[in-house]
């Protein structure tokens, strides 16, 4: 099946709008994408008329066009023949955010779509399912668009069963200025799954870390997600929900989907590659770390600060998610202090955490994350900044940007995300450094990459 029309149409049509319901879903889709995408769009309903000034087609087929997407939003019993008629006219694929199928024990519908769509070589999203977004190309989410935070495009694909968790992880993602190359709600995913969607996106070159939230397989699909997974080539970060017998439940109740033993599943993702997060914030943490480095670590990991509370916080966190402050060498400290300004050689402490103090400036911070850049002795960087301490500067970030340029060890930065420490964030992710607001949040894009498939 050809997925290309699907995220990258260039005509839709949008099955459903209604005539006096301007909030009706299909309405919503259509309304955005005829303003906001390069997408021409065209309204069907059998009743024809006219919507916003613009003919409403009783058919798929009326249309003077020819249909990349088509977006059907009917009652689940019509869309069979909906999808039918699409086929027909030569559509190029569907999006079915229509719900009534499996999910509530219409099992025979579904299966019926699905006939209809794999004799066709027909591919189609859903049904149940917010469906597509593709930055710069088309939205079939229906949420209008005052009340969505889009990310900016990045490299980051996200494909979801439930559409609200999607949304919110756009959400979390755009808090972190990171950028979203796709995100799919695939919802009961009757014809197009994750594993479908694993070998697109590995393919796809504007996509480098592909991000799941899973709720369930069908028999043996969870197997074939892995091996999908671990052939990918590109990072893989699963969150999955139905972890207890209760969200088991819950899963079940949803999208239909099979939950399945978490602590097994969770066993072989580790031992496939993939990078198993365990909330939504682990989640974009190992997102936005992977994003910017393709490399693994051992998990050796040298901490810079200038407080030494920020410090002891941070060993602790490391310890706790698997990684290792190792203490740095005498000869590596005497290279550090010799650099330092000579306010501060006599009193940071250098055995890693390296406290530079409050009364450090931005050479020192410099000085200390060369020398760490040049040794062996950690494999990745730990910067907590803190950026009210007077001897700070917003140039810092783009500082220490074009030091990993130079050296190419990889660096994660804690920075308050607050609007006054904007262009010292900027910094740091204008030169590909990823930045958290919170400590953990470092120490987790860090866990990412040491828990990062080879390729």
């Amino acid at each position: 099946m050809d997925y290309q029309k699907l995220f990258e149409p260039k005509t839709m049509a949008v099955i459903g709008v209604s005539l006096s319901n301007d909030s009706h879903p299909a309405n919503v889709v259509f309304n955005k994408n005829r303003l906001r995408y390069p997408v021409e769009t065209y309204a069907v309903n059998p009743k024809g008329g006219s919507f916003h000034r613009r003919e409403i087609f009783s058919r798929v087929s009326d249309i003077p066009a020819k249909i990349d997407l088509a977006v059907i939003a009917v009652r689940a019993d019509v869309v069979p023949d909906t999808l039918t008629e699409c086929i027909e006219a030569g559509a190029g694929g569907a999006v079915v955010i229509s719900g009534g199928f499996a999910e509530s024990g219409r099992k025979d519908l579904q299966d019926r779509m699905v006939a209809i769509a794999r004799e066709a070589d027909f591919p189609f999203v859903g049904p149940n399912c917010l469906g597509i977004f593709s930055p710069d190309h088309v939205d079939t989410f229906f949420i209008p668009s005052e009340r969505m935070v889009y990310p900016k495009a990045g490299n980051i694909a996200l494909v979801s069963q439930s559409g609200g968790v999607l949304v919110d992880q756009m959400i979390n993602l755009s808090d972190e200025g990171v950028g979203l190359s796709v995100a799919v709600s695939v919802g009961n995913k009757a014809l197009i799954d994750e594993v479908a969607l694993l070998h697109y996106l590995s393919a796809h070159s504007g996509t480098g870390v592909i991000a799941f939230y899973l709720e369930g397989f069908d028999k043996g699909g969870g197997r074939d997600f892995v091996m999908a997974a671990s052939q990918c080539g590109k990072p893989v970060i699963a969150l999955k929900s139905g972890r207890t017998p209760e969200g088991g439940r819950a899963v079940s109740s949803h999208t239909a989907s099979l939950a399945g033993d978490y602590e097994v599943f969770s066993e072989v993702l580790a031992q496939y590659g993939v990078v198993e997060a365990r909330s939504q914030f682990e989640l974009v943490s190992f997102c936005e770390s992977l994003s910017c480095y393709d490399k693994r670590i051992q998990g050796k990991i040298g901490i810079i600060t200038g407080s030494g509370g920020h410090g002891a916080l941070a060993v602790d966190l490391c310890a706790s998610h698997g990684l290792s402050v190792p203490p740095v060498s005498e000869a590596v400290q005497k290279e550090i202090r010799s650099g330092l300004s000579k306010a501060i050689q006599p009193i940071a402490a250098l055995g890693n955490p390296i406290d530079l103090t409050g009364s450090c400036v931005d050479e020192d911070f410099l000085a200390a994350a060369e020398c760490l850049s040049r040794t062996d002795e950690v494999d990745c960087i730990l910067l907590l900044v803190l950026p009210y301490s007077p001897g700070m500067t917003s140039d810092l970030g783009a500082r220490l940007g074009r030091l990993y340029s130079r050296e190419g060890k990889p660096m994660v930065a804690y920075v308050p995300n607050v609007e006054k420490y904007r262009m010292l964030i900027d910094g740091f992710e204008l030169n590909q450094i990823p930045v958290s607001p919170a400590i953990e949040g470092a120490v987790l894009m860090a866990k990412g990459l040491r828990r990062r498939q080879s390729c």
